[in-house]
């Protein structure tokens, strides 16, 4: 386990499968000035944010808690409300990642 959030990993990952920050903050719900602090170690994720992340990027949920720094928490391990929300949480992000994507703001 990462003792702090692995920016390089991220970033190599995301140039992998062509995206960017903006792509992947978007996914998550968040910012992009709040993804920036993630990848300053600022701000922590949600289990739901880990999950979408994990989605976009191709790796395991656990892979992105892994990496992302010692605090975070893996989606699973919480109640059936939690594993709800999370997926909503997903399904919002796509949706505004698509948004993003048509409105060319990647």
């Amino acid at each position: 386990m990462a003792l702090f959030f692995d920016a390089p990993w991220f970033d190599a990952k995301l140039e992998e499968r062509d995206l960017s920050r903006a792509v992947l903050a978007a996914v998550a719900g968040l910012s992009e000035a709040e993804l920036a602090l993630v990848f300053k170690d600022q701000q922590e994720l949600s289990a739901g944010q880990v999950s979408a992340f994990a989605e976009l990027l191709g790796v395991s949920a656990a892979e992105i808690a892994d990496r992302a720094g010692i605090s975070t928490p893996t989606p699973g391990k919480g109640s059936p409300t939690d594993a709800r929300i999370a997926a909503l949480e997903r399904r919002v992000a796509d949706l505004e990642a698509e948004i993003a994507r048509l409105k060319g703001d990647d």
